[in-house]
């Protein structure tokens, strides 16, 4: 962890994603391996990459998780459409009873977490997530920290608080703050 030399800095952006590890392709290593992305197998590590943010300077990785899915039980061979249906949605109901802290989505919220404990309190960490991070549980952890920020590529639009207009429709009213050219 590079927390020493991201403590020297005022601002950090601690940059997060999911990368997929497959290794459907290797013989000797598929199996003890389980399911992850579009039916490949291996591991997931997700990934909290510190930028400074004027010039775009990578510090280091700050924190890292590595995880593998279960295998999903096969479904009987004479299973009827109406017990497919059945077992799907008990599975459902299943997967939305789960503690937080067990689902993948908590990764988001456990390095916002995590960096909040071990960054100098001096250092403002706003972390950049994609759309899989937009989540209610970030939102909410955010404002239970005292130096992390987020900034989430929005998934979902969502209603927002003390306004008429859900997001996707207050950004299109918006006018262009700025331009940037990239080159």
């Amino acid at each position: 962890m590079k927390t020493e030399l991201v403590s020297c800095q005022s601002i950090v952006l601690s940059v997060g994603d999911t990368t997929y590890l497959d290794y459907g392709s290797i013989l000797e290593k598929r199996e003890g391996y389980d399911p992850q992305g579009n039916g490949g197998n291996g591991l997931l590590l997700h990934s909290a990459l510190a930028v400074e943010p004027d010039q775009g300077q990578p510090l280091g990785l700050l924190w890292q998780k590595l995880w593998n899915r279960e295998h999903r039980a096969k479904p009987p061979a004479n299973e009827t459409p109406q017990q497919k249906k059945q077992r799907r949605a008990e599975a459902r109901k299943a997967k939305r009873a789960r503690p937080f802290e067990e689902k993948e989505s908590y990764r988001w919220v456990e390095a916002m977490m995590t960096l909040e404990q071990e960054v100098a309190a001096s250092t403002r960490v706003i972390h950049v997530f994609d759309r899989e991070g937009d989540i209610a549980e970030v939102f909410d952890q955010v404002n239970e920290l005292s130096h992390t920020g987020v900034v989430v590529r929005a998934a979902h639009n969502r209603s927002l608080e003390h306004a008429p207009n859900r997001l996707w429709d207050k950004l299109e009213i918006q006018p262009i703050a700025a331009y940037h050219a990239v080159d």
